[in-house]
């Protein structure tokens, strides 16, 4: 990476989200932070005019466009490889930065020289929060999110899945994981943990880097004063089999990668299961309330793919 010129560096990755990234620059545009900001876009071959949208209506923005689709790793590294800043934030198309809120995950890592990675407080749409701190994954809190304990005892510590939904989200902690729609990394944390993996086409490239960023010394900590919109899914909606397989993918290559064979082997089996679970409960469901009947085809058509994905180890995601 080049030597620091700028006090924040914002990296933002698009593949055919024009409308929602045209928001997400404007909401950065109309109440920029009061130190030095350079934004980078990258586009992923979207095809869609997304970046001859940037080029008009932003032109301070650097964009790069890549000739293919890197996916959200390989993608944001190529523009982190360029960033100026000695912070780099790392946000989603789908979000709108709220006024403040990079002034003040930089004033945090200011304050906080043992914090690698920041993340501020998320919301919908609708001004309900988003639960964005995650524990490290195990088989035990996979399990309670696939046969539905997590749901069942919502707020209960012990079977509340990777979810920290016993976490208000109102109060500075340090947590394992932060979801990658939006963070804030010190320039020095990159250096020693190293970019994102790229193995990850797209999911689990957050979950993989907060625990190497562990590994390596760093704190990663949850910042509710800094906040931020993003419109979860909006993106991914159009694509659900598609971004079921991806992370369905990423997921297996996550636990190949930090657990044994016998982990891999459990985790794919709580997999199964869960598929299993969803498939069945989408047809029953689709039987008694007719009206559902579209929504229940489509969590069948998901489940229908991963569970082929899970059994032949067939997924083509990334093409």
């Amino acid at each position: 990476m080049p030597p620091p010129t700028v006090d924040i560096s914002v990296v933002i990755v698009a593949w055919k989200a024009k409308r929602y990234l045209e928001l997400c620059l404007d909401s950065l545009e109309k109440a920029p932070p009061r130190r030095s900001m350079e934004i980078l876009v990258v586009d992923n071959a979207s095809a869609d005019g997304t970046a001859e949208m940037v080029e008009t209506r932003f032109p301070k923005v650097r964009l790069i466009r890549s000739d293919e689709n890197l996916g959200f790793a390989k993608g944001n590294n190529l523009a982190i490889r360029q960033c100026q800043g000695r912070y780099i934030a790392l946000v989603n198309p789908d979000v709108i930065v709220l006024p403040g809120c990079l002034d003040a995950l930089s004033d945090f890592l200011d304050s906080n020289p043992k914090v690698g990675n920041v993340g501020p407080r998320v919301l919908n749409p609708d001004g309900s929060l988003q639960e964005t701190c995650r524990r490290h994954p195990t088989l035990w809190n996979n399990f309670c999110e696939a046969t539905g304990l997590a749901g069942a005892f919502k707020g209960r510590r012990f079977f509340s899945g990777q979810h920290m939904t016993y976490f208000p989200h109102d109060r500075v902690l340090t947590v394992d994981v932060l979801v990658g729609c939006f963070s804030m990394i010190r320039r020095e944390a990159f250096e020693a943990v190293g970019l994102l993996a790229e193995d990850l086409f797209m999911y689990g490239d957050d979950i993989d880097w907060c625990l190497r960023c562990w590994n390596a010394g760093w704190q990663v900590a949850f910042c509710p004063s800094a906040q931020a919109i993003h419109d979860q899914g909006s993106t991914t909606a159009p694509y659900p089999v598609r971004f079921a397989l991806a992370q369905q993918r990423s997921r297996i290559q996550y636990w190949t990668k930090h657990h044994s064979p016998l982990a891999v082997l459990g985790i794919r089996c709580i997999m199964l299961l869960h598929h299993l679970l969803r498939y069945t409960a989408a047809a029953l469901s689709s039987l008694a309330r007719p009206k559902d009947k579209a929504r229940c085809r489509v969590k069948r058509q998901v489940s229908s793919a991963c569970l082929r994905g899970l059994v032949t180890g067939n997924v083509p995601v990334n093409s």
